[in-house]
């Protein structure tokens, strides 16, 4: 079953059980994946579809972060559960161990030299790493891993 499909027979399975959270983030989801159907006038491949999910995860984290600044422990609550929705739909994480190997590996690739291939690295790792890590987590390892 592909990814979108996966995702509206949860919605079905939500809605049967009265699950209100996993309703509306799902709704939200597959909202998102219109919009960029449309956007690109085609359905959209699996890696995409993952990548829209990313996206939104990025922005439930950023909501958490300034809904804990302003105390208001009722919608942190409310984000986090929204998050851990739409994490269910995203490959298991890299490990620390893993990514230090991706990154390694791409920078022997790229043959880079210094803080100035980063990019050049950063073109390599990524289409590795999408939907299983953060890009500023694969970029401060990067420059890291670059400046010894």
């Amino acid at each position: 079953m592909d990814l979108k499909a996966e995702i509206q027979s949860h919605l079905t399975s939500a809605m049967k059980g009265g699950d209100r959270v996993t309703v509306d983030t799902l709704r939200l989801l597959l909202s998102a994946i219109h919009n960029d159907e449309i956007k690109e006038r085609r359905e959209l491949t699996g890696d995409e579809i993952q990548r829209a999910i990313t996206t939104l995860c990025k922005q439930h984290s950023e909501a958490i972060e300034l809904f804990r600044k302003g105390n208001r422990d009722d919608l942190v609550q409310k984000e986090e559960a929204e998050l851990r929705v739409l994490q269910g739909f995203l490959p298991e994480p890299l490990t620390d161990a893993q990514l230090k190997l991706a990154v390694i590996s791409a920078i022997e690739q790229s043959g880079a030299k210094g803080l100035q291939d980063v990019g050049k690295v950063m073109k390599h790792v990524m289409p590795k790493v999408t939907g299983r890590s953060d890009g500023k987590r694969v970029n401060q390892l990067v420059r890291e891993l670059l400046s010894h």
